[in-house]
């Protein structure tokens, strides 16, 4: 397998903000590589720099071989990029949209089997200024898959999509990684990330303060199962600190939440129950996600 991307030491700052911060990391051939982070964590400064369309203040980035400054022209018909912000004008059409684009390359994608694809069809005729959110999404997801790329660039992918649209956007990617391209994508969505990617990268202001596959991420940083269920609110205390793997235990009403780990934590939490008579309904395993590990590293405060 070999590296699609390469970037050492990359640093961007805007005055005295730097939105990104020394960062170093690779891409592999065919793999699915996410990075996500809060708002002004750096991902899109990160993602355009990569791709060639901002400067960077300092380190190095190859992409595919290339320099994607120095030698743009060359690296052009080997990536697709869709943005998460772009203009068309509005009185072009979609498939006069496509038909420009395919111009570019001497073997382009059919734009028919692009738009089916994309779900746009119905929509080739429209002009760009009366397609919906979604519609312009997907639009510009199809413009950057015209050129059969190698390596494809989306940033915030679902951004705007409805549930159905965004589950048949991450059908798209795993098809995408089905035919062996390699993928770099951003997201807010960090189930999103979860399901599609082989790795993700978190980063946190202008650094990366994890990378792995998310369910090491999720396993290294030991973060808890709960176990929620209810039950009468005469119910006999229960020393969960004496139950195998229980760390921490809360009773609000009728309500218990039971966080812990290990292999015997749920089987002991029932066993628990069943051994004082203690009956309960409604009980359900909460198991941790990338969302926590998300959340752990980088805060809950809102930010700008």
């Amino acid at each position: 397998m070999s590296t699609v991307i390469e970037v050492e030491n990359l640093q961007k700052s805007y005055g005295p903000t730097h939105a990104v911060d020394g960062l170093s990391f690779s891409v592999e051939q065919g793999e699915v590589f996410g990075m996500v982070g809060p708002n002004g964590a750096g991902k899109t400064t990160t993602i355009e720099c990569v791709e060639g369309l901002r400067r960077p203040d300092g380190g190095r980035i190859r992409v595919l071989g290339a320099d994607p400054r120095a030698e743009r022209e060359a690296m052009a018909s080997r990536i697709g990029i869709q943005l998460q912000q772009a203009n068309l004008p509005p009185r072009l059409r979609v498939g006069e949209a496509l038909d420009l684009f395919a111009g570019f390359y001497t073997r382009p994608a059919a734009p028919a089997e692009l738009l089916k694809r994309l779900g746009l069809t119905e929509k080739r005729s429209a002009p760009i200024a009366k397609l919906s959110g979604g519609q312009r999404q997907r639009l510009f997801i199809a413009l950057a898959l015209v050129n059969h790329p190698e390596l494809v660039f989306l940033d915030e992918l679902t951004t705007g999509l409805d549930p159905q649209a965004r589950r048949s956007m991450w059908d798209l990617v795993r098809e995408l990684r089905q035919e062996g391209r390699t993928v770099f994508l951003t997201t807010h969505f960090m189930e999103e990330a979860e399901r599609l990617c082989d790795r993700v990268a978190i980063l946190d202001h202008g650094k990366i303060v994890a990378l792995d596959r998310p369910e090491a991420l999720v396993r290294s940083l030991g973060v808890e199962t709960r176990i929620v269920f209810s039950q009468p609110p005469e119910a006999p205390a229960v020393p969960w600190d004496t139950v195998p793997g229980v760390h921490r235990a809360e009773t609000s009403g009728e309500r218990v939440i039971v966080e812990g780990a290990g292999e015997r934590f749920v089987s002991g939490v029932v066993l628990a129950l069943e051994a004082r008579r203690i009956p309960f309904r409604d009980l359900r395993t909460e198991q941790p996600t990338l969302e926590d590990v998300f959340l752990r590293l980088t805060g809950r405060a809102l930010r700008e």
